[in-house]
C-alpha cells in the first residue's frame, strides 16, 4: 500500500520532502508533480526500481528515461554541455523542456539511448520537484505518468493513488500541474531541433 503525502506546491514541507527522499533512496518508486504533468520517479542507480516503472507503463527497453536535475551545474555532471547548449538551457530553465544531450560516463549505461549514448535532461519549474532533487543531492530518474493505452498523463493524485496504490511506494499530491508532457529539444547539433512540441513554448528555437 503506497503512502500519500499532501505537499504544498509553493512552500513544500521540509519534513515530507525528506521522507519522500528516504523512500527514493531505499529503492522506492514515487509519483510526484512537475511543471508539465505528474511523473514516476526513482533513484538513478536503482535497476529494480526502474524495472518497476517500466512494468507500470509497459515500456520496452528502447524507452528513454529523463534525469530531472536541480540546476545547471548538476546537468554538466551527466551531460556534455558546450557553451551554446549551456546558453540555450539557461534561457529556458526552469521550465517544461527536456533537452537531449550526449551523456557523460556518470550516466548508467542502461539509461542511455542504445545507439547514440544520449540522455534527456530537465530542470522543472515546480517547487516540489526541485525540493526533492535538492534534498536527494542528485537527479531523479523519471518518466511522465502516462498509463498503457492513454495519450495524456494522469492528473488527479487521488485517482493515481487508487490506481497505483499497490505498485508505487508514494504518491505526492502537489495539486494540479497540467496534463501535457514537456517539449523535447535536441541539442546534439549546432542548431536546436524540436523533437516534440509540448508544454514548453518552442517558438524561440526556430
Amino acid at each position: 500500500m503506497s503512502q500519500f503525502f499532501q505537499i504544498h506546491p509553493e512552500t513544500p514541507q521540509a519534513r515530507l520532502i525528506q521522507q519522500a527522499v528516504e523512500i527514493i533512496r531505499q529503492g522506492g518508486v514515487i509519483v510526484y508533480p512537475t511543471d508539465s504533468a505528474y511523473a514516476l520517479g526513482c533513484h538513478l542507480g536503482d535497476k529494480k526500481a526502474m524495472e518497476r516503472i517500466k512494468r507500470i507503463r509497459q515500456l520496452d527497453d528502447k524507452h528513454n528515461f529523463t534525469l530531472v536535475c536541480r540546476d545547471l551545474a548538476e546537468i554538466a555532471t551527466y551531460a556534455k554541455v558546450d557553451n551554446q547548449a549551456y546558453r540555450t538551457i539557461k534561457a529556458h530553465t526552469p521550465g517544461a523542456y527536456t533537452f537531449i544531450l550526449n551523456a557523460t560516463s556518470e550516466v548508467p549505461r542502461r539509461l542511455l539511448h542504445a545507439k547514440r549514448r544520449t540522455i534527456g535532461i530537465r530542470i522543472p519549474a515546480n517547487e516540489i520537484a526541485l525540493a526533492l532533487t535538492e534534498a536527494l543531492g542528485e537527479p531523479i530518474m523519471s518518466t511522465s505518468l502516462i498509463m498503457p493505452g492513454d495519450d495524456i498523463p494522469l492528473t488527479d493524485p487521488y485517482e493515481i493513488r487508487d490506481l497505483l496504490q499497490h505498485q508505487v511506494d508514494l504518491v505526492i499530491d502537489g495539486g494540479y500541474c497540467g496534463m501535457e508532457a514537456t517539449s523535447v529539444v535536441s541539442l546534439l547539433n549546432e542548431l536546436p531541433e524540436i523533437l516534440r512540441k509540448g508544454a514548453g513554448e518552442v517558438s524561440s528555437f526556430d
